[in-house]
């Protein structure tokens, strides 16, 4: 919890390998684990390892380079719109008191880990559950398994706030 608080990527190397007696049932079970445990950066990379046979050991290190490209991985601007455009389509945000939340388009600022800003109306009512969305949904759409995804969220400035209501 505290590598993925951190903004870390993630592998998870399981030593000993070489002593395990019913290989497959216990990575099984490992994987089933890990996913309860780490839901939030679902596809860590498991790595069984053995260190004092050096087993396992080429696997590991490609696990790492890889999920050093992935936490420094940057999508363009213009895919990141394509993409919450069809993600607002499949499933709109909520109509909090009535008013439907607009969620205006997104970037990328950093990465290390990957980084996003949604520029929207309202942003503090944009429910926990509707950020889980566009964050798995972001996972799934440019590949971003096993690192912790930001999602920030701005509101615009509202062009009739300093204008006073007539009436």
């Amino acid at each position: 919890d505290l590598v993925t608080e951190e903004g870390r990527a993630l592998v998870i190397a399981i030593n000993k390998w070489d002593v395990v007696e019913e290989k497959q049932k216990v990575l099984k079970g490992l994987h089933t684990k890990i996913a309860e445990g780490l839901a939030q950066v679902p596809g860590v990379a498991i790595v069984p390892i053995s260190a004092a046979s050096e087993n396992g050991l080429d696997k590991l290190m490609r696990a790492i380079v890889k999920a050093s490209e992935i936490w420094n991985r940057r999508v363009a601007t213009p895919q990141l719109n394509r993409w919450l455009e069809e993600a607002l389509a499949r499933h709109a945000p909520p109509a909090p008191s009535g008013r439907r939340l607009k969620i205006r388009y997104m970037t990328q600022p950093s990465t290390r880990p990957p980084t996003f800003v949604a520029f929207c109306s309202r942003s503090d009512a944009l429910p926990k559950s509707y950020q889980r969305y566009l964050v798995n949904s972001l996972r799934a759409a440019f590949d971003l398994p096993g690192v912790p995804i930001r999602l920030n969220l701005r509101s615009g400035d509202n062009p009739f706030a300093s204008k006073g209501r007539r009436g």
